[in-house]
């Protein structure tokens, strides 16, 4: 029970990895405001069986991270509860459209980071103030190797996933002296969703560079964001961690791009 007591805010926990967040945290004894952008009678179901099964409470969270009136009007109704939130998990995204960079609208560009990063930025402005109030807290941003490695991703996705990781050195400084700890992940290719969408010979082809010849499972980016969460990480902060299975940024490299 990593988390017990502890309140949780994450992000995107509908499908995916955000699903296996708010499955561990709940698990490690974390009550969780659960985000996701359109409620459905599944989602209500899953978060309720969760709460009664591990005995935490998890409220749920409706608003497209690019409403910002909703975003500020939903941390306002914690700040209203009382309830003293001490991780931010900043889950959800969006990927490209698999286009070249030529080719990209520049409005495409912005709508990515939009949500990738300014959404993220505005949310963590919010629940920073929550923290600073109790002088604690652990922000974990969720990026991308292609944030670091350049490879695989269109250019906007991988850019606004590099500007979370850049944020949350920056961020880690301004907001050390309260205590606060601000860390990333940057997940290789992950089961999900998501992963369905990559041409399947260049996912290939991340696999056989990897070290460990699989694609991660949602849990494992979840237990890592476990540890960050955690009093066992406790003198860590400003760091990324990959969870890639060894892929490293000279095998990366030569995975071909797509679209060239």
């Amino acid at each position: 029970m990593l988390l017990s007591g502890k309140i949780a805010i994450i992000t995107g926990t509908n499908r995916g990895i955000g699903r296996a967040l708010l499955e561990t945290f709940a698990a490690n004894g974390a009550s969780i405001y659960a985000h996701t952008r359109t409620e459905t009678a599944e989602f209500l179901r899953h978060a309720r069986s969760l709460a009664e099964k591990h005995g935490v409470g998890i409220w749920p969270l409706f608003f497209d991270l690019t409403d910002y009136e909703a975003m500020k009007s939903a941390v306002r109704e914690i700040m209203l509860s009382k309830r003293q939130v001490d991780i931010l998990v900043n889950n959800a995204g969006i990927t490209g459209e698999g286009s070249s960079f030529l080719m990209t609208p520049i409005d495409r560009m912005k709508s990515v980071y939009e949500v990738n990063f300014f959404a993220q930025m505005a949310l963590t402005q919010y629940v920073a103030r929550l923290m600073i109030r109790k002088k604690s807290g652990s922000i974990i941003n969720i990026s991308s190797f292609t944030a670091l490695d350049g490879t695989l991703a269109e250019v906007e996705y991988a850019s606004s996933k590099a500007a979370l990781i850049g944020a949350a050195k920056k961020l880690s400084i301004e907001l050390g002296e309260y205590c606060i700890r601000v860390n990333t992940i940057a997940p290789g290719v992950v089961d999900t969703d998501m992963a369905c969408k990559i041409d399947d010979t260049i996912k290939n082809e991340i696999i056989r560079s990897a070290v460990i010849k699989r694609m991660a499972t949602p849990l494992e980016i979840a237990n890592a964001a476990l540890f960050l969460a955690s009093g066992l990480s406790g003198y860590i902060t400003g760091q990324v961690i990959r969870v890639d299975g060894g892929l490293y940024p000279g095998k990366a490299s030569l995975i071909r791009e797509r679209n060239v």
